[in-house]
């Protein structure tokens, strides 16, 4: 017996020998990082059949081998780059013509992980693969560029001579209102009330825009239309005089007594006069060229789903008929040239009403591309026109996309035919698209550019924050500060992009079609005809919204304004959401908050472009990076009602492990700041948040 205790203790002592004589130190999976910005994949945009260079970063002397994983085989990475905390390592192949999706693995000793775009896991899910997509390429201007949303009725009136007048026209079988009181809050049925923001407005409050630090106007519909939403379009080739210039203003309003607009000679002249709608589209050249002048782009809004009643191809309102120098409507007149623009049901002309309208609204007649190869090209010759000389705007943002034809097949089709006529314009033009849903089918690299950023950007920033549905119809205590919940869906709708479409995806916390994120703040579930409007600025939280526009300005994409909402303005869901611009009533504080990070964005590069890595989570608590070789920045956010301590790893982020982390921005229930000073000690710091609280710091060496 104690013979064989001997041999038992020197086998051990043997075998604890070579296991220490070989082991590595433990398996630092924090320090694992690769994504495809440019500092993990060059080029970052390649063209098919380029070579492509593909990097890792490890931990220093932490791993044993590195494969990369494309195509069902495996190819080993070679270290290229050490230093004091990484290896790097790299390999590199040819594209062909086809989508490329790779991942790693990871060897440690008996371990063994695969990394993809959810980090380090211990399955493969092709989901989450790299991506990448030769000669897709995304406008340099607009990667991580700063988006101002401007709804124009309700932006700022600079011209009254343009305004609609009460009784101008009926709209929806009713009167369209003038609203004299610019302060007053929006009617239940608002369409037909114009408060008479226009194009003069915008351009007598450039220096504004200008100042708060804005890189793109993104215009909601600006052509001829009959609501002051303008998502029934009326003429595409020419901006509303309404919003532009009325040079010729004759005509009679309709009588009150009277419902038929073939009578309101005063709309038809404002609106079908070729010297109104010229003057209308001038002043919108002017309006480019100021914001080209300034530094500033100019989105326009594309409806091609639907048109409206009103529009001239149909005539349901009879509003062309007899106007010289314009074909007869659809509506009209079989003979018309625009017939095959619409699916009929069947043949009582004159006056037609059995088109095919949008979710069956009449007031919305679908378009019919499947059937009409002339209304095809009538509009690949628009999207073409607003991005070449002499309007030459800087991109489109497609309404209900997705939506467009009668099959996705032919949907793929027609954004394709689009695409290579908006790029052969103007190949810096932008195409994003409202979306909701998966969009990798969309984002190939051949059809839109990126999408209004709904699933991994508004909808995760506001569950989390404020546990609220983002039209304010539904609170979920159980999503409030779910900081699982949160990644997961990030992670998850973050992968359905390429690094091209993701950096210019449009991050919005508020639009016209949803609630004030403000207003979300307060946790009111309803609407303004169930709860009023005043509901909608009551318990509201300004330090939560400034903890939301931290991570809209840090998060990887192109963060947007809704118009108002840097000034403190609050709303519930359409119509509510489009109040007017409060002008001498703003909140200066906001404005200010605004004005600082977006310039903090500006000048610092690594949270417009740089990768995006998760840190650290707990309940009501997210901790991640924005950094690259150049510069890292760590944001915490604290939204708990109480302070709290951390202890963060900030190594990961390439920083070195001793040295300062300065706050570029810090906000709390007391306002903003910055200067707050954080020791790095051990590529760790710890920091006491107080409630409500978001912080920006960036590493400086002592």
């Amino acid at each position: 017996m104690l013979e064989k205790l001997n041999i038992d203790k020197i086998r051990l002592l043997e075998n604890n020998r070579q296991y220490i004589a070989t082991m590595r130190p433990v398996f630092n999976r924090r320090a694992l990082f690769s994504d495809t910005t440019s500092e993990y994949l060059q080029p970052a945009e390649p063209d098919s059949f380029d070579r492509v260079t593909v990097r890792f970063r490890t931990a220093k002397n932490n791993v044993e081998l590195v494969l990369l994983v494309r195509r069902g085989e495996k190819y080993v990475m070679n270290k290229t780059e050490s230093d004091k905390h990484f290896d790097y390592y790299e390999t590199t192949f040819q594209l062909e013509d086809t989508k490329e999706t790779y991942y790693f693995e990871v060897q440690s000793g008996r371990l063994k992980g695969y990394y993809d775009t959810r980090g380090l896991v211990h399955e493969v899910n092709e989901y989450y693969s790299f991506v990448i997509l030769p000669g897709y390429k995304t406008p340099d201007w607009a990667k991580g560029a700063v988006m101002y949303q401007i709804y124009v009725d309700r932006f700022c009136n600079g011209d009254r001579s343009n305004d609609v007048e009460t009784n101008e026209y009926c709209y929806i079988n009713a009167p369209v209102h003038r609203v004299e009181d610019w302060n007053r809050y929006p009617a239940s049925m608002d369409v037909r009330e114009f408060y008479g923001g226009d194009l003069q407005g915008v351009l007598d409050k450039m220096d504004y825009l200008q100042d708060l630090g804005v890189e793109a106007i993104y215009f909601n519909p600006l052509f001829v239309s009959p609501s002051n939403h303008k998502y029934d379009i009326q003429d595409y080739d020419y901006i509303d005089p309404h919003f532009g210039k009325i040079v010729d203003d004759s005509g009679d309003l309709l009588p009150e007594w009277q419902r038929e607009n073939r009578f309101a000679t005063k709309y038809i002249n404002r609106v079908t006069n070729k010297a109104n709608l010229e003057a209308s589209n001038e002043l919108f050249i002017k309006v480019v060229e100021e914001a080209h002048r300034r530094g500033m782009r100019v989105i326009m809004d594309g409806v091609f789903n639907h048109c409206g009643s009103f529009n001239k191809w149909m005539d349901r309102e009879r509003i062309y008929e007899n106007v010289p120098g314009y074909e007869k409507g659809a509506y009209v007149s079989a003979d018309s040239p625009y017939r095959s623009y619409f699916d009929f049901k069947n043949q009582g002309w004159p006056y037609n009403a059995s088109y095919d309208g949008w979710w069956g609204h009449d007031t919305l007649p679908k378009l019919n591309y499947e059937g009409s190869e002339e209304l095809f090209e009538y509009v690949l010759r628009i999207a073409k026109k607003w991005v070449s000389p002499p309007f030459n705007a800087d991109g489109w943002r497609l309404d209900v996309a997705a939506d467009l034809g009668h099959s996705q097949a032919f949907n793929h089709h027609f954004w394709q035919e689009f695409r290579k006529a908006v790029k052969e314009a103007n190949p810096e033009a932008i195409i994003l698209a409202e979306h909701y849903g998966n969009t990798r089918d969309w984002l190939q690299g051949n059809e839109w550019d990126t999408v209004m950023n709904y699933d991994a950007f508004m909808e995760p920033v506001t569950w989390f924050l404020t546990g609220m549905e983002k039209h304010s119809d539904d609170f979920r205590r159980d999503m409030l500060g779910n900081a699982d919940c949160f990644w997961g869906a990030m992670r998850h709708h973050s992968a359905s992009f390429a690094m091209p479409g993701w950096q210019v995806a449009m991050n919005e916390l508020s639009n016209h079609d949803h609630s004030r994120f403000l207003t979300r703040t307060n946790g009111r579930v309803g609407r303004t005809d169930s709860l009023g409007p005043q509901a909608a600025e009551q318990g509201v939280n300004k330090a939560v919204f400034r903890e939301a526009v931290v991570m809209q300005m840090t998060w990887m994409g192109a963060p947007t304004i809704y118009y108002g909402d840097e000034a403190g303005l609050c709303g519930f869901t359409d119509p509510d959401s489009r109040r007017t611009y409060p002008w001498g009533h703003e909140d200066h504080e906001m404005i200010d908050f605004h004005k600082n990070i977006i310039r903090l964005r500006k000048e610092n590069d690594e949270l417009r472009t740089g990768s995006l890595k998760y840190v650290d989570a707990d309940y009501n608590f997210l901790a991640y990076g924005r950094f690259h070789r150049r510069g890292q920045c760590l944001i915490l956010v604290n939204n708990n009602d109480h302070e709290i301590e951390k202890q963060i790893f900030v190594w990961e982020l390439g920083t070195p492990k001793h040295g300062v982390m300065r706050a570029l921005l810090w906000t709390d229930a007391n306002g903003f700041s910055n200067g707050q000073e954080f020791q790095v000690v051990g590529g760790r710091i710890r920091v006491t948040l107080p409630a409500t609280c978001a912080v920006i710091l960036k590493y400086y060496e002592e």
